[in-house]
């Protein structure tokens, strides 16, 4: 199993951030990666939302798994055709003088055995990270944005 672990100052409330990050559809407006992003059903929050994304290499699936508000998420993916076949991401939000510090704890375990084990250490660790900072930046400034 990997886990990478990121982190950004925004400044916002955390509820402000929470409204962004919290937003199913929302997604593919602001992290880079994404094309599309769209709620698989008619719950769009919530503990057991789920989304179904595009990205320019693949897609994927997940469901929210934690829901504290204005303090945690987290998603689970229970569905892709990327060569991961366990993925958890988590996000926490502390508000701190200047706004909110949000976390990001990412954990995946790849699919096919020792190859698979092979190409994250190779390559998919680092896109999966660079994939992450991108994300943040985009979360950055839609959050940072939306408070002007």
């Amino acid at each position: 199993m990997t886990t990478l672990y990121n982190e950004i100052m925004i400044k916002a409330t955390p509820q402000t951030v929470w409204e962004v990050l919290s937003d199913l559809g929302r997604l593919a407006k602001y992290d880079p990666i994404v094309t599309k992003s769209d709620p698989i059903d008619k719950l769009t929050s919530g503990l057991a939302a789920r989304r179904h994304c595009q990205t320019r290499n693949g897609w994927f699936k997940e469901e929210v798994s934690e829901w504290q508000p204005y303090e945690r998420q987290a998603f689970t993916l229970f569905d892709c055709n990327l060569p991961m076949k366990a993925l958890k991401h988590s996000y926490s939000l502390h508000p701190v003088e200047d706004g909110t510090r949000v976390t990001q704890v990412m954990t995946y375990t790849m699919k096919y055995g020792l190859l698979g084990r092979l190409l994250d250490l190779i390559m998919v660790r680092k896109q999966s990270d660079k994939g992450i900072k991108l994300f943040f930046e985009g979360l950055k400034q839609e959050v940072e944005h939306q408070t002007l």
